[in-house]
C-alpha cells in the first residue's frame, strides 16, 4: 500500500508541474514576477542580441536606476605608456692613475658633489721633489743656452774679420742648438712631473652622488691594480637624468614623425600624486628580434632628485594631441566575446547594447574609435543590473560637493 501511496503522489506532482511550467508566463504575470528569463529572449529579438552573460529577468521592480554621461569631443593627448628604468647619463669609477698613498680624503659617502671638487688626496712629495731638481736642471739648461749663444755670436764676428775659422763657427752653433735641445727635453720632463703631480689631487670630473668609499686614509694604491676593489668611489649624475624604456615596434613610425616635429614630452611616474616631465633624447638604431620593442630613453630634470638610478617608474611619452576625440569613463565600457561594449540609452528611458572600438585607454579615460557619436548617452554606473532592452531610470553624474563654508562664531 504504501508504495501505491507514493506512485500517486509522484503522478500528481508530475501533472501538477508540467501544467505549471505550460503556463508559467501567465502565473508569473499574475504573481507580479514579470517575464520569465527565456520567454523574454524568445519575445524580444533585442535582447537574444545582447552579449552573453548579459542577458537574464527583467528588473521586476521597474526602471533600473543608472548613472549616464554624455558623449562629447574634445581634446586627448596620445600617450603610450611604459615600464622605464631610471639610469644616471654618467656614471664613473674613480682610481688612482699613480702608485701612492691616500693622505686625505675630503668627501663622506653618499655626499652630493659639484664637477671640479677635491675628492680625495695623494701623496704628492715625491714628486714635488723631483720637481724641484728638474726646475733646477731647467734654469741650468738657460744658463748654458746663453752662453752657446755669446759664443755663437764671438765667433760670427772674428770669422768676418778674418780672426776665426768656420769650423769654430759652427762648433759654437752646434752647441747652441745642443743646449736648446736639452732645455726642451727638460721642460717636457718637467711637464711630465706636473701632470703627475695633478693626478695626486683626484677631483669630481661630473656634478653627482658619490657612492661608498671602501679605502681610508694610508691605503696605498696602485696603478696596475685592475680589479674591481680597486675602485675609490662612483660619481652617478643624477641631474639631469635618463629614463630607458621600451616600447612596441608598431608605435615607432609616430614616435619618429613626433620627434621630427619637434620636442617630444615624457612624464616619470613616481606615484600617483608625482610625476616628472622631460623629452625625448633618443632611440636605438635597432628593434629587439626578440621582442619586437625598440628602446628610448628620455632626459628629466631631476634637481629635487625624485628619480634615483635603478629605480622603476612609469614612462608616458606623449605622441601629440587628438583634438576631436570621443572618450567616455573607462567604468563605462564592459567585455564581452565580441569584444567591447557599452550601455546606451535609448529614446530616453531605454538601454541598449553597443559594440565598441576602443583606441586606448589613459587616464580613466577611453577613447573610442567607433560605435559611439557626440551627444549620445552612455551608462557609466548600474551596468550591472541592466541587460538590453531593459528600462532605466537615468541621472547625470553627481559633481563633488564643496565644503560648506565654516558657521561664524557666536559674538
Amino acid at each position: 500500500m504504501r508504495m501505491v501511496r507514493w506512485a500517486i503522489i509522484a503522478s500528481v506532482a508530475v501533472v501538477v508541474g508540467g501544467v505549471a511550467y505550460t503556463y508559467r508566463t501567465e502565473v508569473a504575470q499574475k504573481l507580479g514576477f514579470g517575464t520569465p528569463a527565456n520567454a523574454a529572449s524568445t519575445a524580444s529579438p533585442a535582447a537574444a542580441a545582447q552579449p552573453p552573460g548579459r542577458r537574464g529577468r527583467a528588473n521586476p521592480g521597474g526602471p533600473v536606476p543608472v548613472v549616464v554621461t554624455t558623449v562629447a569631443p574634445k581634446s586627448m593627448p596620445i600617450i603610450v605608456e611604459a615600464v622605464g628604468t631610471v639610469q644616471s647619463i654618467a656614471s664613473i669609477q674613480l682610481k688612482t692613475r699613480i702608485d701612492s698613498q691616500i693622505m686625505k680624503i675630503h668627501v663622506e659617502e653618499g655626499a652630493l658633489v659639484r664637477e671640479g671638487d677635491l675628492l680625495f688626496e695623494l701623496d704628492a712629495r715625491t714628486l714635488k721633489a723631483q720637481l724641484s731638481q728638474i726646475e733646477a736642471q731647467i734654469r741650468k739648461d738657460q744658463a748654458q743656452l746663453e752662453q752657446a749663444k755669446r759664443d755663437t755670436l764671438r765667433a760670427g764676428d772674428l770669422l768676418t774679420k778674418g780672426a776665426g775659422t768656420v769650423v769654430a763657427r759652427d762648433t759654437n752653433q752646434t752647441t747652441e742648438r745642443a743646449a736648446l735641445a736639452q732645455l726642451e727635453a727638460d721642460e717636457a720632463m718637467r711637464q711630465n712631473i706636473l701632470a703627475q703631480i695633478s693626478y695626486t689631487e683626484i677631483r669630481a670630473p661630473v656634478s653627482g652622488r658619490i657612492g661608498s668609499i671602501p679605502y681610508k686614509v694610508g691605503t696605498i694604491l696602485r696603478v696596475g691594480d685592475n680589479t674591481v676593489s680597486a675602485v675609490l668611489a662612483t660619481i652617478n649624475q643624477v641631474d639631469p637624468i635618463f629614463v630607458s624604456f621600451a616600447i612596441p615596434q608598431v608605435f615607432l613610425p609616430d614616435l619618429r614623425e613626433a620627434m621630427r616635429k619637434g620636442e617630444v614630452k615624457v612624464n616619470a611616474v613616481i606615484d600617483e600624486t608625482r610625476k616628472q616631465s622631460g623629452v625625448m633624447a633618443f632611440i636605438e638604431n635597432t628593434v629587439d628580434p626578440n621582442t619586437g620593442t625598440v628602446t628610448g630613453k628620455a632626459k628629466i630634470a631631476n634637481a629635487n632628485e625624485g628619480l634615483w638610478p635603478g629605480q622603476f617608474v612609469k614612462a608616458e611619452i606623449i605622441l601629440g594631441v587628438e583634438p576631436e576625440a570621443l572618450s567616455v569613463p573607462a567604468a563605462a565600457v564592459q567585455l564581452g566575446p565580441q569584444g567591447a561594449y557599452v550601455f546606451v540609452i535609448k529614446d530616453g528611458n531605454v538601454a541598449e547594447v553597443r559594440q565598441i572600438d576602443v583606441k586606448r585607454t589613459q587616464d580613466s579615460e577611453s577613447v573610442i574609435g567607433s560605435g559611439l557619436k557626440a551627444g549620445e548617452q552612455v551608462v557609466v554606473d548600474g551596468q550591472l543590473r541592466l541587460v538590453n532592452g531593459a528600462p532605466v531610470a537615468a541621472r547625470p553624474p553627481q559633481s563633488p560637493q564643496a565644503p560648506k563654508p565654516a558657521a561664524p562664531p557666536r559674538g
